[in-house]
């Protein structure tokens, strides 16, 4: 069965744009307030809820920086039903550059992304 992506594409480019502009309430807005962010460092899995990532988020945001170079893109969306969706992205934050995988549920609010695991590359 084929669901419409339109609806959590639009999720994820509110994710793009806060992640661009530094803005942690546009990013705040769109992650469940139980989400969390998954990682591994050295072998060891890292867990930091979102609200300590959007804190975060607010104090880099404070530190102005000049623009950079925007590369954004969805590589796939996975849909098991209309509620439910598995999203692969890539992003950067030079000199860092991302591959997340997100999960996002259709909640009473509208979607909402729940879940966030990624690897990060960093490059010259």
């Amino acid at each position: 069965m084929s669901y419409d992506r339109s609806t959590v594409e639009k999720v994820i480019q509110h994710y793009f744009d806060g992640l661009y502009d530094n803005d942690a309430d546009k990013i705040g807005a769109i992650f469940h307030p139980t989400a969390d962010l998954r990682w591994q460092d050295n072998g060891e899995l890292k867990v930091l809820p979102v609200a300590d990532w959007v804190a975060m988020v607010r104090k880099r945001a404070e530190k102005k920086s000049p623009p950079k170079a925007r590369e954004d893109f969805i590589v796939t969306i996975d849909r098991s039903d209309a509620a439910t969706a598995f999203v692969k992205v890539r992003c950067q934050l030079p000199p860092r550059y991302f591959t997340d995988y997100l999960i996002a549920m259709k909640l009473k609010d509208g979607w909402q992304i729940v879940s966030k695991s990624y690897r990060a590359d960093v490059r010259e």
